[in-house]
């Protein structure tokens, strides 16, 4: 049987401020990508969430972004030097493991957010930061990264394991990487198109792009993103389909490590 494990990006609430249905998203993802403060997250939310996660056998992952809560990380961060972007991703890793074992829990995977995600992508020297910023905090964390793409030769050259993830909801530009949101169709939002088409890139081991072309791929994960209308609809549509096609739905990085986890 084929497996696939399906990631989150979750605990981006800050304070008072709630995003996304988190409890019911833990119920249908394997995977959870846990912001760590600069983005989104403070040390209740993301407390909160790694207990939520870790009672629901989720794999918890950190989400480290740029220093932009008031953009939500996605606004480009001027000025941040390979280095600075090192230091920043190590700390915002090291600050979501502390509060993991103060949980009793245990982080599994990183996985890059929004902007910082996107320029790393395709930008060899900020992708080897990254990589290099999670190989010194702990060289067993997987490294979640776009197939054929920057990250994934950092990740190789570093010598960590990866988790190579498509997106369920959003559209892909010819270069592999994600389609701008500012550009129309780059968020897919109707949950069956959306779950039909990470069943075809699946079954054909390939990334369909906007244009029609085709990039051949390994794929470990498929993400839904959380914050977006109707998540928890779409992410449920595309486990349902997904396995009644024959794919286990399991996560990676817990699996490699010897556990079983079938949210």
């Amino acid at each position: 049987m084929r497996t696939i494990d399906l990631n989150c990006d979750l605990g981006e609430g800050f304070g008072a401020w709630k995003m996304g249905d988190d409890e019911t998203m833990l119920g249908i993802v394997t995977s959870a990508n846990i912001a760590c403060g600069f983005h989104a997250g403070d040390p209740k939310v993301m407390y909160d969430t790694v207990r939520s996660a870790s009672a629901k056998g989720v794999g918890i992952g950190a989400h480290p972004g740029f220093l932009d809560l008031y953009g939500f990380g996605r606004r480009t961060i001027l000025g941040e030097s390979p280095s600075d972007i090192e230091r920043q991703v190590a700390y915002q890793i090291g600050a979501l493991i502390g509060v993991a074992a103060n949980a009793g829990a245990k982080v599994t995977h990183v996985k890059t957010h929004g902007t910082l995600g996107n320029i790393a992508a395709e930008n060899d020297d900020l992708a080897n930061a990254v990589a290099r910023a999670i190989r010194s905090v702990d060289r067993q964390l997987y490294f979640m990264v776009m197939p054929n793409m920057a990250t994934e030769r950092a990740a190789q050259a570093h010598g960590l394991g990866m988790m190579r993830e498509i997106y369920c909801d959003r559209a892909y530009a010819d270069s592999g990487n994600l389609v701008s949101r500012s550009v129309p169709g780059a968020v897919i939002e109707d949950a069956d198109a959306a779950a039909a088409n990470v069943l075809a890139m699946l079954d054909d081991g390939a990334i369909r792009c906007l244009s029609g072309k085709r990039i051949p791929a390994e794929i470990d994960s498929v993400c839904v993103h959380g914050d977006t209308p109707g998540a928890t609809t779409m992410a449920r549509v595309l486990r349902d389909l997904l396995e009644a096609n024959g794919y286990r739905v399991t996560g990676f990085a817990a699996a490699r490590n010897g556990e079983t986890r079938t949210a």
